[in-house]
């Protein structure tokens, strides 16, 4: 089993984007070698700074006409190797061998200040040979969308691949009508999905499975390689890492919508902002999915599905755990066995944080299942319900705003007892509590209904609310008063019902 560094060697790192590329060594078959198409008339909408910096890259040259024809694949910067990569998937419980990437192209890797792999990948960049029937574009709505959901994530603190920059493309592109361009730049810690090793699995292909596990191994869980059984110990690593980020989505209110396994990456981030949303009213049976006809995704559903796709991953994996042996399957079922463990040390740490309990006492994880119900029960705003918890952890004058909340305030009166109860067998100050929940309880989410007006006016050619709502969900746990309507939840009349994928 090789290192990364011994499988790939740099690129060319003088250039204006310091390229260090190691997929594109691999065999072809894990990829096709394409080029993004030009576009029109390509402007820039907006680039990322900070994230440049730490890839290492001149944020002043991707604001350059130079950069912005990379980042709009009108040209290929120095050291860039375009390819389109290759991978299978269940979407919604059917097996389809062959998927890939059909409207995105890895442009390559860069190391980042810290020493760490990201991809830079351009999203709507054109046709290629896995994009069965599509057009390869991105309409500039999703593009919208993913840019302020994927960088609230990173804000939030939740593994996430990020947005680097967003392009118009000055073309329009057939959707239910017409509509604006764009393309996105989107980083990741690697593309590497539970579909990429059901491509090879589906094949028979065990010498290129064992090619793609190695270079996972080596990218994402070096420490894997060390273990007696290194597949084995993968397979943990991701499981472990999986149950986590289901935690993480479920504390925060977040529905991913299309939890297919080519949507699930096994390097432990969320990827593939489609159709996702954030809950308002608090409801664990929450679908926005358009496409999620009969709510396999829903919001309680994220766990048990994640579970689900790293079954199919384990399957992947059984030539290689045990030496492929007999004990291959009860290995990998040992390790499957272990995501309700992760996730639920996970969650449970999360919501204590969530509710200012600092020390684990018994009956914890009841008493937060109880204000979770109470909450679906009376229509109380996920967000601001846990935000308002932190000042009536303070005092309990602060109950007036968490009661507001809940269409029967009788009914959080009668768990504020309990809770208080509870909170009276901690050491901390109330202050501190306080201090503390406020860091783990965000005022701020990307609303529905705050995108969708954003897309509208972007659509417009008005940009100005695009940038003040990155701004604003850059620091989701400040006040920030003079942005306090980015805080409320919709009116009846902008509720947003569905959203879409944008293919």
């Amino acid at each position: 089993m090789r290192s990364l560094a011994e499988s790939s060697t740099s690129a060319d790192a003088a250039g204006p984007i310091p390229f260090d590329n190691s997929y594109a060594r691999l065999p072809e078959a894990f990829y096709q070698r394409v080029k993004p198409l030009a576009v029109a008339a390509p402007r820039l909408l907006r680039v990322n700074d900070a994230l440049a910096c730490q890839l290492r890259i001149d944020p002043r040259f991707l604001e350059s006409p130079e950069g912005v024809a990379v980042l709009s694949g009108n040209e290929i910067a120095s050291g860039s190797e375009p390819i389109a990569q290759a991978y299978a998937g269940h979407q919604f419980g059917d097996f389809v061998p062959q998927l890939g990437d059909g409207r995105a192209v890895l442009l390559g890797e860069v190391v980042d200040v810290a020493g760490k792999r990201f991809d830079l990948q351009l999203k709507g960049s054109g046709r290629t040979r896995f994009s069965r029937g599509g057009d390869g574009r991105a309409a500039l709505g999703p593009v919208i969308r993913e840019y302020i959901v994927s960088e609230a994530m990173a804000a939030l603190g939740i593994p996430t691949t990020r947005s680097l920059a967003a392009v118009l493309t000055g073309e329009n592109v057939m959707r239910e009508r017409a509509l604006p361009g764009g393309i996105l730049t989107r980083v990741a810690s690697s593309h590497l999905r539970v579909g990429t090793f059901q491509y090879f699995a589906a094949r028979g292909d065990i010498e290129n499975l064992r090619a793609l596990a190695d270079y996972a191994i080596a990218r994402h869980y070096p420490e894997a390689r060390l273990a007696e059984d290194p597949y084995r110990a993968f397979y943990d690593a991701v499981v472990a890492a999986l149950a986590r980020l289901s935690a993480r989505w479920m504390l925060v209110g977040f529905i991913h919508g299309v939890l297919n396994t080519d949507n699930t990456a096994i390097g432990g981030e969320t990827i593939d902002y489609g159709p996702c949303a954030f809950i308002d009213a608090y409801r664990p049976d929450k679908v926005f999915s358009y496409i999620d006809q009969f709510g396999r995704y829903a919001f309680a559903n994220q766990p048990a599905a994640v579970a689900w796709n790293l079954a199919r991953f384990g399957e992947t994996l059984l030539p290689l755990i045990a030496d492929g042996g007999d004990k291959a399957i009860e290995a990998a079922n040992a390790s499957i066995a272990g995501f309700d463990d992760h996730f639920n040390a996970a969650y449970l740490a999360g919501m204590r944080q969530k509710l200012g309990l600092a020390r684990a006492v018994e009956g914890d994880l009841e008493l937060a299942s109880d204000l979770l119900n109470r909450m679906a029960e009376n229509d109380a705003d996920f967000t601001l319900t846990f935000r308002a918890l932190c000042e009536a952890a303070a005092h309990a004058k602060g109950d007036v705003d968490v009661r507001g909340l809940f269409t029967d305030p009788s009914a959080f009166d009668e768990w504020a007892g309990r809770w208080r109860e509870r909170l009276s067998l901690e050491e901390r100050s109330a202050e501190a509590r306080r201090t503390e929940m406020l860091s783990v309880n965000p005022m701020f989410i990307p609303r529905n209904h705050r995108i969708e007006a954003v897309i509208r006016d972007a659509e417009a050619g008005r940009f100005e609310k695009f940038h003040e709502l990155v701004e604003v969900l850059a620091h989701p746990f400040d006040d920030q008063p003079k942005f306090a309507d980015y805080a409320k939840p919709p009116q009846p009349e902008e509720e947003v019902r569905q959203t879409f994928c944008g293919t």
